[in-house]
């Protein structure tokens, strides 16, 4: 039986607190400001990620052994954890057999092709798996609101983009499509705690910068951009992530319910 302590912590919310990972969780708190039951949530969402981690390698050998072809796409404002999301689900992965994805700015060449022709040149191979830190949706949110790109353009894309993935996945390639949402208080917060930080500030670009001022710009092409998408065969799974542990597990839980991989197989 589980009892209640005098500070209202369950007998195993304690163990998981004296944990390695809840004491992980807990020291890496701001000193003075230390939340224990946030170090308990953080530890049980660590536990949950490395037991899915384990159903991520079947995953991938189940798509390695029968050159399956994958693409994850990631979307999301800025500084809203698609990079950390991805870093913890590829963390335990055969480096060989799978790619990330971030495109910078197009060149002058890729200027004048086809839209999504620089994306096709990055689709998976047989057995591959291919994540997209932000992808061709691009043109639906972020160059318009920036003006990036015309209206004609962006009216084009928007055509396009359901013809395009009914393409793709006709060709034999799964697609998956994750869109991490967090509040524009919580990127506020994520946007200080990058400019503080030595290690991160060089993640703050000009289009970040302008992030809060277009908040409502943003939310209007987002929006467009999710009834578009509901028009065609391929929603997003819009993820709550101003958690970002549990947004981990519930994007690598999303990717493993999309995809008929075989879970008894042999790793």
């Amino acid at each position: 039986m589980n009892h209640k302590t005098s500070d209202n912590f369950t007998d195993t919310e304690i163990k998981i607190l004296n944990t390695n990972k809840g004491l992980r969780s807990l020291l890496s708190q701001k000193e003075g400001m230390y939340d224990l039951k946030r170090a308990i949530r953080h530890a049980r969402s660590e536990n949950k990620i490395k037991k899915l981690q384990e159903d991520l390698i079947k995953l991938q050998t189940w798509v390695i052994q029968n050159e399956e072809k994958v693409v994850i796409i990631f979307e999301g404002r800025d500084a809203a954890g698609k990079g950390g999301a991805i870093r913890r689900i590829v963390e335990r992965l055969n480096p060989r057999q799978y790619r990330v994805v971030a495109l910078p700015k197009p060149t002058k060449d890729e200027d004048t092709q086809w839209y999504f022709q620089r994306y096709v040149n990055q689709l998976p191979k047989g057995g591959e798996i291919v994540f997209f830190d932000r992808s061709w949706y691009n043109r639906a949110v972020v160059e318009p609101v920036n003006a990036f790109c015309t209206k004609s353009e962006y009216e084009r894309f928007m055509k396009q983009v359901n013809a395009f993935e009914n393409m793709i996945v006709e060709s034999g390639i799964r697609l998956v499509k994750i869109y991490m949402s967090i509040s524009k208080s919580e990127q506020a917060k994520r946007f200080r705690e990058i400019k503080n930080n030595p290690l991160k500030v060089w993640k703050m670009t000009p289009v970040d910068e302008n992030a809060q001022r277009l908040w409502d710009e943003y939310t209007h092409y987002k929006d467009l951009m999710f009834e578009n998408a509901e028009k065609g065969n391929f929603p997003f799974k819009i993820i709550k992530a101003n958690r970002k542990t549990e947004a981990r597990v519930a994007a690598i839980k999303h990717i493993l319910d999309s995809i008929p991989y075989d879970k008894n197989i042999e790793v």
